[in-house]
């Protein structure tokens, strides 16, 4: 399988081969270009919590609002907090979190729906974007998963989930690992690897997705690390795709928490159903 993102304009990229299995499908992922926020922000920050002027980010959200036609009333946002709390996103929840970060919704890190006209979204700067899409049952998904999260296992419940509240079964679902941070430039510490360690004993696989560089210091693989816990939980390895795109490695296109020193902006990952066009004759 290749790179599943395609530059779609300076400012997104679209995971075109979900979109072309369902035409009414809105799925991506944005890059720090084409919005209006100043250094370090610049320019395109999508995330109201991390210092920026939140006029310039409501701006920088309703001109991706214009360009995804689909209106910013009908997204969702979450408060954003390393955990697994996984949320079914009904009507009622539309427009939570959009334009105040206060309105969030609380300490949650993954959404799913089967409703059309919402857009679930979750921010980035590094941790890995998780897609999920069962075309089958118009069910459709994503989580942010920071090492933290990864270890807590927030795909293979999303799995779990589907299976036992949606009647979904795992062979069903397609998931694509988005941009993130790679092994190429993630240098993590024994307390992770210990954490890493205690996942991996439930898991079969030959796989180790870290490696020692010095003594006390790994290069962590997070995808492959959520790959395995999705195969884990049942999904077909043919049914995950995985981004080749490091986030601190492409500067121009990405902003990056460990390359820019915890001073930066945010990508936003998002995934909804448009409504259907009915014509009536």
């Amino acid at each position: 399988m290749g790179e599943p993102f395609i530059n779609k304009s300076k400012s997104t990229l679209a995971l075109e081969e979900w979109q072309q299995l369902e035409p009414n499908l809105v799925v991506g992922f944005t890059t720090k270009h084409g919005g209006e926020s100043s250094f370090p922000f610049e320019t395109n920050n999508l995330g109201l919590h991390v210092g920026d002027n939140p006029q310039q980010v409501r701006s920088n959200r309703r001109e991706l609002s214009k360009e995804l036609h689909f209106s910013a009333e009908k997204w969702v946002c979450a408060e954003q907090v390393h955990g697994d709390q996984i949320v079914k996103v009904t009507d009622k929840l539309s427009g939570q979190g959009v334009l105040d970060y206060e309105d969030s919704i609380k300490s949650t890190d993954g959404f799913y729906t089967n409703k059309d006209n919402i857009l679930l979204t979750l921010c980035y700067a590094d941790c890995v974007p998780i897609y999920f899409f069962s075309p089958d049952h118009h069910m459709i998904g994503i989580a942010h998963a920071g090492w933290k999260g990864t270890v807590k296992n927030i795909s293979g419940k999303m799995i779990q989930l589907w299976d036992m509240m949606e009647d979904i079964s795992p062979s069903n679902v397609q998931v694509v690992i988005g941009p993130s941070i790679g092994s190429c430039c993630y240098v993590v510490d024994e307390k992770v690897i210990k954490e890493v360690n205690e996942v991996l004993e439930h898991i079969s696989s030959e796989v180790t997705p870290y490696k020692e560089v010095t003594e006390g210091q790994y290069l962590l693989d997070l995808k492959t690390l959520n790959k395995l816990l999705l195969l884990h939980a049942g999904v077909e390895e043919m049914n995950v795709n995985v981004s080749t795109l490091c986030t601190s490695c492409n500067d121009h296109l990405f902003f990056s928490h460990r390359r820019d020193k915890g001073k930066t902006g945010r990508m936003l990952s998002y995934i909804g159903f448009q409504p259907s066009m009915k014509v009536i004759l």
